[in-house]
């Protein structure tokens, strides 16, 4: 479903897996349709257009599933038809999908109540205001039942390559990421990356002096005290900051930035578990999986992705 504004980056990323998955198997997994809020092209944001098969409500053949895709942040400006014809899709149990601003329309058509949903993290505050039935993550994408939602851009190919793993194996999916070259298929629960600056746009830059000497210091991690004299200001000072602008004490948010990069070595490098933790600022690797277990409630050996 093809709104005014639409990213041509996330309609391709959203719809080329499916393409090059029927290729790969040698026969139609998916078979397409496009649709318009009427018979007109729909003009995306880099004001190219794309001409759709079909018109929003045509019931002429049964939908499995169906993606909304919209500007983000997306006006409040859709026709109720299209939010009657998500009714009726959701009470036939058709799978439905958000992508970028296609989540907020989702939304207002009253099909995402009690379900996990992520959305652009720019956005993701105003929505939570807005729609407080709705449960919004910082994930990457998500796929909770019936729903799938991303922010937009690359994360709906690794939303869409993840569904076709779960519908076909993940043999296929591999090689359809393969076939675009990507390194890997990026999994639901990993962050959305947010320039630091963009995401402390309002907070004084000592705090985003502390954040960048944190990243810089992994392997030998410094003290909140040693923090505090590397800016020139107190140490109360400096939790009072982390405290009102990232709602965390400093020693746990740099421990949360360690853990995040070991996730990441886990799982897309072969380094020893061992050395991983050392890499990452753990004295010992007892210490490391206890504190691993704790924050993501699995052991640095299960997080491993098995290597094909």
């Amino acid at each position: 479903m093809l709104l005014p504004g639409f990213s041509l980056l996330a309609q391709a990323c959203a719809m080329e897996p499916l393409h090059v998955a029927n290729l790969l198997a040698e026969r139609r997994l998916y078979v397409p349709r496009t649709f318009g809020l009427d018979g007109r092209a729909v003009k995306s944001a880099a004001e190219l257009s794309l001409t759709p098969e079909s018109v929003a409500g045509s019931d002429v053949q049964p939908l499995d599933m169906l993606m909304v895709c919209g500007v983000s942040p997306s006006p409040a400006s859709e026709p109720p038809n299209l939010h009657g014809w998500l009714q009726r899709l959701a009470s036939r149990g058709v799978m439905l999908g958000g992508i970028a601003g296609g989540t907020q329309v989702l939304a207002r058509a009253g099909v995402l109540e009690g379900y996990r949903v992520t959305l652009h993290v720019a956005g993701a505050d105003a929505f939570t205001r807005d729609f407080p039935g709705v449960h919004v993550s910082h994930q990457l994408f998500e796929i909770d039942r019936d729903r799938l939602t991303c922010g937009g851009g690359t994360a709906a190919m690794d939303m869409m390559m993840t569904l076709i793993a779960q519908q076909h194996g993940a043999r296929l999916a591999e090689r359809v990421s393969e076939h675009f070259v990507c390194e890997r298929i990026r999994m639901a629960d990993e962050p959305q990356h947010v320039p630091l600056r963009a995401r402390l746009s309002h907070a004084p830059q000592s705090l985003v002096d502390a954040v960048t000497l944190m990243d810089s210091n992994i392997e030998e991690p410094l003290t909140t005290h040693e923090l505090a004299e590397h800016l020139g200001i107190s140490r109360r000072q400096l939790e009072r900051l982390f405290k009102k602008y990232l709602q965390a004490v400093p020693s746990r948010y740099y421990l949360e930035l360690r853990l995040q990069k070991a996730r990441q070595l886990l799982r897309d490098s072969e380094q020893a578990v061992g050395d991983i933790a050392l890499s990452t600022g753990f004295s010992s690797g007892a210490h490391f999986s206890t504190a691993y277990r704790n924050h993501f409630g699995i052991s640095p050996r299960d997080e491993r992705i098995p290597r094909h």
